[in-house]
């Protein structure tokens, strides 16, 4: 039986202008618009179907080359990722995922898979974030001790955990590294991923962090996603970390110390970071947590009885 979110083949890089004009998901698309006009489904599945269409409707995708930051940088998105813009975030975090208003709007935009339409439990989503604190001197990089690194951030992560905890958030430990710190040296970027641990969740969540240095800043790209998808996103990271490059001009090389601001941390402050706010980290975990507490709870109140039966091939009785 064909099943409503199946995968596509990854394809070839598309170094393009960006484009808008084709539908998001387009077999989920035509199923749920199939699906509005059989009578045997009930009129409360046709009113997700009908709400969730509007909403994939909405969202305008992009792929090719797409500048970001007043032109400081531009992402070449290929034909497997989609690239939206912070209002088009906004609707996917803040609406279908419940975050805060404003979530997707103060951001650059995210990228998520062709393959998986934003309510899809293998989804996963990469948020995008320039933060302009300075040219990043990166002569620490091959001489950092990531372990003693490691045990300052659970430190950290603990007492953190202790002030989250009495604003009502779950307790969290960070178990370790998913994958260690990594620096390139040529390319200037940065990447790392932690697994956490919340209290009450049974699945430890990922977070993938990405740094792509700058002269007068930094890109953040935050993965938000499972630990079983941790080897979905590093088979992948090659391609990913070679979406986003600095403009001429604005590279990490273009950087004159006569003129230009230094940040003031290195490559261990970056990731380490002051607090779990300060790096990112508690914002990407709240988004996740946020997603799969909607989509759970949306499942006992009955909303998603509609989409369930249409990927089961179960209809109303």
């Amino acid at each position: 039986m064909r099943t409503l979110l199946s995968l596509a083949p990854w394809a070839l890089w598309a170094f393009l202008a960006p484009t808008q004009a084709m539908p998001a998901w387009p077999e989920l698309q035509q199923e749920l618009t199939q699906a509005l006009e059989d009578p045997e489904y009930s009129a409360e599945d046709h009113g997700f179907f009908r709400d969730y269409l509007a909403q994939l409707n909405s969202l305008a995708p992009q792929q090719g080359q797409i500048p970001l930051a007043e032109q400081r940088i531009v992402l070449n998105v290929p034909e497997h990722l989609y690239y939206f813009s912070p209002e088009d975030a906004e609707l996917i975090l803040s609406q279908l995922w419940q975050n805060v208003p404003g979530t997707g709007l103060n951001s650059h935009g995210l990228l998520m898979p062709v393959a998986f339409d934003p309510m899809a439990d293998a989804s996963w989503a990469t948020t995008l974030h320039y933060v302009e604190d300075g040219y990043i001197d990166d002569s620490e990089a091959q001489t950092i001790d990531y372990d003693a690194l490691l045990s300052e951030m659970q430190a950290d992560t603990r007492q953190e955990s202790m002030q989250r905890a009495e604003q009502g958030y779950p307790a969290i430990s960070l178990v370790g590294w998913a994958s260690a710190p990594y620096y390139d040296g040529e390319t200037h970027k940065l990447h790392w991923a932690q697994e956490l641990h919340f209290v009450g969740y049974e699945e430890n969540t990922l977070n993938y962090d990405i740094r792509v240095l700058g002269r007068q800043g930094f890109l953040q790209m935050g993965f938000i996603a499972h630990m079983s998808q941790l080897e979905q996103i590093q088979g992948q990271m090659e391609e990913i970390l070679a979406v986003a490059e600095f403009s001429p001009g604005h590279q990490y090389s273009d950087f004159d110390a006569s003129t230009d601001k230094m940040a003031a941390y290195g490559i261990g402050g970056l990731i380490a970071g002051k607090t779990l706010a300060k790096t990112g980290v508690l914002a990407a975990i709240l988004m996740l947590l946020k997603k799969f507490w909607f989509v759970a709870l949306a499942a006992i109140w009955g909303l998603f009885k509609g989409i369930g039966r249409l990927l089961g091939g179960n209809k109303a009785d």
